[in-house]
Order: structure tokens, then sequence, then C-alpha cells
């Protein structure tokens, strides 16, 4: 938690009692399932609440502003943006029903009555969306067709709206065909610490 409030100085009280209480719900689940690997719960708050908060150091989400969290897995980035952004919607899918039990449970003892999780295939969900949110669940070749028809053209942020992308390492190959759009950031220069040295922010507007 101190990690989150030195990188998060202004968060208010409600948002700092949230982020105190992901842990022990994860915790008391991971018992359960194994939605997050155990061996990495003692790194729970940098490898996945401080990785998921990556995004908001890219782009402070306008209030009403509609996001989807595709491949969402235990809930990350979808319900610590949530916590952040209680002003704006936040859709969390994932077609693996156990992972988003869990995460419908997160949402409800978190109070987060800004979100909602079902199970479901991002090409078969209707609606549209300001922002598709993920942490690397495929190559963004192979994302870009799931959602790309699921913009909305109403615009309420800085930023156009279009993908937030949260991947690591090599990404020349991967990014090349987007090259003319695309803009990365280097969680790096945000967040200290050896893990995040190659992991990065790529915001593709679509």
């Amino acid at each position: 938690m101190d990690t989150i409030i030195k990188y998060f100085p202004t968060l208010t009280d409600r948002q700092k009692q949230q982020f105190e209480a992901m842990f022990p719900l994860y915790d008391e689940w991971n018992a359960q399932i194994n939605v997050i690997s155990r061996k990495d719960m003692e790194n729970f708050y940098e490898h996945h609440v401080l990785h998921s908060l990556a995004i908001a150091k890219a782009i402070q989400f306008a209030p009403m502003t509609e996001v989807l969290d595709v491949g969402t897995g235990g809930g990350f980035p979808g319900v610590p943006l949530a916590i952040m952004f209680p002003d704006a919607r936040f859709t969390l899918i994932d077609s693996i029903g156990k992972k988003i039990k869990v995460v419908n449970d997160v949402i409800d003892r978190l109070g987060l009555t800004n979100s909602k999780a079902m199970q479901i295939r991002a090409e078969q969900l209707d609606g549209e969306y300001d922002f598709v949110v993920s942490r690397a669940v495929t190559t963004l070749g192979e994302f870009v067709p799931w959602v790309k028809k699921k913009i909305s053209k109403s615009q309420y942020n800085k930023l156009h709206n279009g993908i937030l992308y949260l991947k690591g390492g090599d990404l020349t190959n991967e990014l090349f065909t987007f090259r003319h759009k695309v803009r990365t950031w280097d969680i790096s220069e945000w967040f200290e610490g050896e893990w995040f040295e190659t992991k990065k922010v790529i915001y593709l507007p679509l």
C-alpha cells in the first residue's frame, strides 16, 4: 500500500481503504482459486495494482468515460482503475467464468458501483466504449480486430478514444503495423523497480 500512496499521493481516504482491502480479498480467493500466482502474492501491489495504475499516469479518465477491460482475469487493470476513477464507468469481461465470479465478488465487497463484470468474449459483446484496456492478452495485431468496432465516436478525454494496452518486452515487430499511429510510454519513467524496466503502456487511437 505504501507504494501506491507514494506514486498517487492525492488518493482520498475512501480510495486508500479500497486499495488496502484488495489484498485480503484476493488472498482469500486465491486460497480457493488460483486467480494470481500464489508465489506472486507477495508482490501483489507492485506487479498487479501498480502495474494496472500505469494507465492512470498516461490518462486521467474524465467523468462518464466508458472503459472496457478485455481479458480482465482476476480484475486487472479494471479494478484498480475503477478505484482510481470513481466517476468513470468500467465493464470487465473474461471468457472464464470462475475468474468473473471472483471479480464480481471483489467489485461488490469493495463497493465499486461504477463497475460490472461479465463472462463473455469481446467479439460477442454489444455496446460502445471510449477506451479499451487490457494486460497483454495477445498480440496487438490480433487484439485490434476484436475491439475496433466497439470504440465510441463521442470524445470526453484529452486522448482520442482507443486502446490502452499494458505489455512488456521488445515490441518492435508487434507494433510495426501501427507505427504511424501508436504511442508508447515506458512505465519505468513513472515507477521505480527492476520489474518495470521493460514494461510499457501502448496507446492506439481508433
